[in-house]
C-alpha cells in the first residue's frame, strides 16, 4: 500500500525512503497526490449536483473528511521538505505541489459551492447548528470571496495563475536559503584559529569534520556552528568572513566563496578551506522576492484591496495596515531610548576594555558575551552547563502537569530519523489526549529556525463515540550530543524549546471536534503566538527553572546566586532587541502596504529607508537579510510579522494573571487551558483572552518583562 495513502493510525514514516538516489518517493507521492485529488473532484462533483443534499452532515463534514485526507498525505511531503531533504524529495515536492495549488483555487473559485454555503447559512438549519459550527460556515464564505469566487473568469484564470506562482516562488525562496547555508564550510586545522570558543564548542566542530573524514575543525553556517562562532572567537577575520557568507546567503552578494576564505586565511595567517560556493547565482532570492511582492500586490487588487497588507488583515486580529503601524511605531518610541542605551554602552565597553574602536556587526554578538559576563559575572557558556537536554524535558513536562493536570511520556511510533522522538499526552485517568514527535537537532538536510506544525488535527466524524487525537511536529536545531555526554542546551534553547511546546499545546489540548476550527485552526494569525510566548515566561521563575537543571558533570543543580544573575541580565540589550524585531516588522508591512512597485526603488532600498528611521546598529550596506527572511517570503508572515510583537502583549499581560495567583497555580492554569487553549479557532481571540483575563489586553506586562519602564539611566 502507498504509505501516503494509510490514515489509519499515525504517518508510516517507516516506509517513506526519501533518499537522493530513490525514485520510489516520486511514485508513490505522485500517486496519492493523483488519486486524493481525483477523489476530491469527484465528491465535489456530487455534492454541486441540483438537489443534492444541504446541511452538515451531508455538505459540509464530507468536504471536510476530503480535505483533511488531503492535508495530511500531502503533510508528510512538505514536512519530510523541510526535515530531511533530497534531490529525489525536492522533485516529488515540485512536480506535485502545482497540482495541489491548482485544486484547492478549483475549489476556492467554485461558484455552485459558494452559493450552497451561502445557501447554508441563510437557512433555518444555520440557527440550530452549534456556535462552533455558524463560525465555519461564516469562514468558509469569508475564505470562498478571499479565493476569487466572485470575479470574472479571466480574473479567476489570472488568480489562479498568480497562487500557482506565489506557492514555487515561495519554495524556491527556502531551498535557495538552505541550499546556499549547506554550501559553506571552512576547515581549520589550528585550534589556536579557534581561541576563545568552549571545549565543548571545538569538540563539537572536531566531529564535525570527522563525520566529513578530515581532521581539524568544521565551521559552517547552521546555527550550531555559527551562534558560537560569532559569540566566543577572539579571531576577527574570522567572525567576519563567517558573517558575510551568513548575512549575503542566497543573494546575488553571496560571499561564501574559496576567494572569502583566502581572504581569512591571510587575514589570519593560519590555514584553512572552504568549499567553493559555485554558481551562486542560482541561489540568488533578489527576483524571487520581487516577484513575490509583485503577484502578492496583484493578487490583492484583483480582490478590490489597495494592497497586500489590507487582504492580509482581513482574517486576522488588526484592522487595517494602519493600526499596525500606529502600534509599532509607539513601541519604538518607547524602545528608542532603551536601544540608543544599550548601543552606547556596548561601544563604550568594545573601545575600553576589548580595544575594539571601530564596533563592526560582526563584533556585536562577540563584545555583548563578553559585556555581559563582565557586568553579571556569568557567560551563557556556563549557564549551558546546567541543562541537559533529558532534565530540561523532564521539567518542562513536570510543568504543563501542574498547570493542566497532564502526563506526557515516551511512546514509540514509524520515524523519519534516528534522532526523533515521540511522546504521549494523557489526562489524569489515563485517556489519550494526543501525541508529538521532536526532532530536536540540526542537519545539513534541514532548514533552519524552529517550529511546530500539525501532523493531524483533532476531530470527530459522524457517528463516531470518540473524536481522532491529534499530533504535532516540534521541530528545533539545537546542537547534538557531543563527546559521549546530553545535548546542552543554552537558556536561549531552552525558551525556544518552550515556545514551540506553546504552540503544540494549543494544538494538542483543543477540545473543539470540528477540524476547521480545532488546535490553531481558524486562529487569527496575529494572536497564533500567544501560547508559545505564554510559555516562555515560566524560563524565568526558580521553582520551575531549578528542578530542571543538573551540572552535566556534577548533577548539582543551578545555583540560586547564578539564577540572580541571569534574572537581573534577564532584559540586558532589551531596548536593542526590540528595536530590531520592529525594524523587521516594519520592512514587512511597508513591503506590502505602501511600496513604490513602480518607482524603481529596490527592496534593499525599502530596508535601508526603514533602518534609517528606527535602527540603532546599521549593519553594512552589503548585508542582504531580506534575502533570507524565510518567515514572510516562505514562512506565511507576509505582512504580519508585527504579529510576534502583537501577541506578546497578549502573552505577558496573560502570564501577569499567573503573578498575580501563583505561577504554577493549577486553578489559573485550567482556567488558561479552558478558556485559550481548548477553544481553538471557535471564537474570536480576543473574546478567548477577555474570558480568561477578565478585561481588554493591556500593554504594561509586557514593558514590566521587557524593562522599558523607567527612563534608562544617563
Amino acid at each position: 500500500m502507498n504509505p501516503l495513502l494509510d490514515f489509519s493510525a499515525l504517518p508510516r514514516y517507516d516506509l517513506i525512503d526519501s533518499a537522493a538516489d530513490n525514485s520510489a518517493i516520486r511514485n508513490d507521492v505522485g500517486a496519492a497526490v493523483d488519486q486524493l485529488l481525483s477523489e476530491g473532484r469527484a465528491l465535489i462533483a456530487r455534492l454541486t449536483e441540483h438537489g443534492s443534499a444541504l446541511d452538515w452532515d451531508h455538505f459540509v463534514a464530507p468536504l471536510s473528511l476530503a480535505g483533511e485526507r488531503l492535508s495530511r498525505a500531502w503533510g508528510m511531503v512538505s514536512h519530510l521538505h523541510s526535515v530531511l531533504d533530497s534531490p529525489a524529495l525536492r522533485q516529488a515536492h515540485a512536480d506535485n505541489e502545482p497540482k495541489i495549488v491548482e485544486y484547492y483555487t478549483e475549489l476556492g473559485q467554485n461558484l455552485t459551492l459558494f452559493e450552497k454555503y451561502k445557501a447554508l447559512a441563510a437557512s433555518a438549519g444555520y440557527g440550530e447548528l452549534s456556535a462552533t459550527r455558524q463560525r465555519i460556515i461564516d469562514h468558509e464564505i469569508r475564505d470562498f470571496r478571499l479565493s476569487g469566487a466572485e470575479l470574472g473568469e479571466q480574473d479567476k484564470a489570472r488568480f489562479a495563475q498568480i497562487q500557482a506562482e506565489l506557492a514555487r516562488l515561495s519554495t524556491r525562496f527556502s531551498e535557495n536559503v538552505m541550499d546556499a547555508t549547506k554550501a559553506f564550510a571552512i576547515w581549520i586545522d589550528d585550534a589556536h584559529v579557534l581561541q576563545g570558543l568552549p571545549a565543548d564548542e571545538l569538540q563539537s566542530l572536531a566531529e564535525a569534520a570527522q563525520r566529513d573524514g578530515r581532521s581539524g575543525y568544521k565551521i559552517t553556517l547552521q546555527m550550531p556552528s555559527y551562534l558560537p562562532i560569532m559569540q566566543y572567537a577572539e579571531n576577527r577575520a574570522l567572525r567576519e568572513v563567517l558573517y558575510r557568507a551568513y548575512c549575503t546567503r542566497a543573494s546575488g552578494q553571496f560571499q561564501g566563496s574559496l576567494d572569502t576564505a583566502l581572504e581569512f586565511e591571510r587575514a589570519a595567517n593560519h590555514a584553512a578551506q572552504a568549499r567553493t560556493a559555485a554558481q551562486t547565482d542560482e541561489w540568488d532570492n533578489t527576483t524571487v522576492i520581487r516577484d513575490l511582492v509583485a503577484l502578492r500586490t496583484e493578487e490583492a487588487r484583483l480582490l478590490g484591496y489597495a494592497n497586500f497588507a489590507e487582504l492580509s488583515l482581513v482574517p486576522k486580529m488588526a484592522q487595517t495596515p494602519a493600526q499596525v503601524l500606529e502600534f509599532l511605531l509607539d513601541l519604538s518610541r518607547r524602545a528608542q531610548p532603551f536601544a540608543r542605551a544599550d548601543v552606547d554602552e556596548l561601544k563604550t565597553f568594545a573601545r575600553d576594555t576589548l580595544a575594539i574602536d571601530d564596533l563592526q556587526a560582526w563584533d556585536v554578538g562577540y563584545a555583548s558575551e563578553k559585556l555581559r559576563t563582565a557586568r553579571y559575572a556569568f557567560s551563557e557558556q556556563e549557564v549551558k552547563q546546567y541543562f541537559p537536554e533529558p532534565r530540561v524535558f523532564e521539567g518542562m513536562f513536570r510543568v504543563v502537569h501542574n498547570l493542566y493536570g497532564i502526563r506526557i511520556e515516551a511512546d514509540q511510533a514509524p520515524v523519519w530519523h534516528p534522532d526523533v522522538r515521540f511522546f504521549r499526552i494523557t489526562s489524569a485517568d489515563g485517556r489519550l489526549i494526543g501525541q508529538f514527535y521532536l526532532d530536536a537537532y540540526a542537519r545539513d538536510s534541514k532548514r533552519g529556525g524552529a517550529w511546530m506544525d500539525e501532523a493531524r488535527s483533532r476531530s470527530r466524524a459522524l457517528g463516531n463515540a470518540t473524536a481522532q487525537t491529534p499530533v504535532a511536529y516540534m521541530v528545533c536545531n539545537f546542537a547534538p550530543p557531543v563527546g559521549g555526554k546530553p545535548a546542552l542546551l543554552t537558556h536561549d534553547d531552552v525558551i525556544t524549546l518552550f515556545h514551540e511546546f506553546g504552540h503544540a499545546l494549543h494544538h494538542l489540548l483543543t477540545a473543539v471536534d470540528d477540524i476547521q476550527l480545532s488546535g490553531i485552526h481558524g486562529v487569527e494569525w496575529d494572536a497564533v503566538e500567544l501560547p508559545s510566548q505564554f510559555m516562555e515566561n515560566f524560563c524565568w521563575e526558580w521553582d520551575v527553572l531549578r528542578p530542571m537543571t543538573a551540572h552535566v558533570d556534577s548533577g548539582e543543580p543551578l545555583p540560586r546566586a547564578l539564577f540572580d544573575r541571569m534574572l537581573a541580565a534577564r532584559n540586558f540589550q532589551s531596548g536593542l532587541q526590540t528595536v530590531r524585531q520592529i525594524e523587521f516588522s516594519l520592512f514587512d508591512l511597508h513591503l506590502h502596504y505602501d511600496y513604490p512597485l513602480t518607482t524603481g526603488q529596490t527592496v534593499q532600498q525599502l530596508l535601508d529607508q526603514v533602518r534609517s528611521q528606527v535602527a540603532v546598529i546599521i549593519p553594512p550596506d552589503w548585508n542582504r537579510f531580506a534575502h533570507s527572511f524565510s518567515h514572510i517570503f516562505a514562512g506565511g508572515y507576509g505582512a504580519g510579522y508585527y504579529s510576534y510583537k502583537w501577541a506578546e502583549v497578549l502573552s505577558a499581560d496573560a502570564y501577569g494573571m499567573f503573578e498575580e495567583h501563583g505561577v504554577l497555580d493549577p486553578v489559573t492554569g485550567a482556567r488558561f487551558r479552558d478558556e485559550i487553549l481548548a477553544k481553538g479557532g471557535s471564537r474570536p481571540a480576543i473574546e478567548s483572552f477577555a474570558a480568561f483575563r477578565g478585561r481588554a489586553p493591556q500593554v504594561d506586562a509586557l514593558l514590566r518583562h521587557s524593562g522599558m519602564v523607567a527612563a534608562p539611566a544617563g
